[in-house]
């Protein structure tokens, strides 16, 4: 029997169904189900009453709980323990605009936690850095999270959620998005990253059969040719930085506007560890720090792993 099946029953009993434990613990319905099931088998007796529409706990549902309880919390604390105790290497991976924006601030803050955890950092492409953590190349990585087709295997938490704009020259005229589309040429943003692909189909609903001029996969490249008046772009909202160092218009997509969600991601079976945990908590106090008045970023700071 392992200790999670017992932290997803104290779920399960405080949120009244395996669908709202399920979020809790990061886990479907279903594995939510099988856990419950595999406690069954162990204690021989039944822990829910399925006979009726929704599952309903069994008194000795309740009995096991309250007799784990102590023991869950005991642990916790031990976990807990001051960060000087958290010692080893960590392997990160980040996306190029994370290096710049969130990095800095996090392993700062990290260091001044656990200064005896070392951190070796990767810089990639969104994709690249999904496949180094699925292999175990990396122990975690911030980036794009994926639209769809993410793995079972790894554990999600959500850090912001940014805001798709359009850029134009500074002397273009205020004309709707889909207009100042096919008025310019259409810079692209590399459909080989997660962001040029949301940018992508976005263009394609407002300005279908557009062909674009040039593709780049970096925000930075796109905005320097821009403001040179080479056309206009559908990018994540950019750095204040690259706006002072390239002139330009920097547009809103109103409520259409599609967005990104940057997010850190480990291996299910790291989640829970002290270092992921401290790791997490350095990332959600720089993205508080840098885009908590910022208004295209909204700050996405999901319950999943406590500092």
């Amino acid at each position: 029997m392992k200790l999670q099946c017992l932290q997803t029953l104290a779920a399960v009993l405080r949120h009244g169904t395996f669908a709202a434990a399920a979020q809790e613990v990061h886990l479907s319905a279903g594995a939510v189900s099988l856990q419950m099931q595999q406690l069954e088998v162990f204690f021989g007796q039944p822990l829910f009453d399925r006979s009726a529409r929704h599952a309903r706990p069994t008194p000795f549902a309740l009995e096991v709980a309250q007799t784990t309880q102590q023991a869950l919390d005991a642990i916790e604390q031990l976990r807990r323990r001051p960060a000087r105790e958290v010692q080893g290497h960590l392997r990160l991976g980040t996306m190029e605009s994370a290096q710049v924006s969130l990095l800095p601030t996090a392993i700062s803050l990290l260091r001044a936690q656990a200064p005896g955890l070392s951190v070796a950092v990767m810089r990639g492409v969104s994709t690249a850095l999904l496949d180094d953590v699925k292999a175990d190349r990396l122990d975690a990585a911030v980036l794009v999270r994926p639209q769809s087709g993410g793995s079972s295997r790894l554990q999600w938490y959500g850090l912001m959620r940014e805001n798709f704009v359009l850029i134009a020259p500074p002397d273009a005229p205020r004309l709707p998005p889909a207009e100042l589309l096919r008025r310019y040429d259409w810079i692209r943003f590399d459909r080989s990253t997660t962001g040029g692909e949301i940018a992508a189909r976005y263009v394609n609903q407002v300005a279908p059969r557009l062909r674009c001029s040039f593709d780049l996969p970096g925000t930075e490249a796109i905005a320097a040719m821009v403001s040179q008046g080479l056309g206009v772009s559908v990018v994540p909202a950019l750095r204040q930085e690259v706006i002072d160092a390239f002139p330009l218009q920097q547009l809103s997509l109103g409520r259409a506007a599609p967005v990104r969600h940057i997010a850190l991601v480990c291996r299910r079976a790291d989640g829970d560890s002290r270092r992921m945990h401290l790791l997490l908590d350095a990332f959600q106090k720089a993205v508080r720090r840098r885009y908590a008045d910022d208004p295209n970023v909204r700050v996405e700071l999901r319950a999943g792993a406590k500092p």
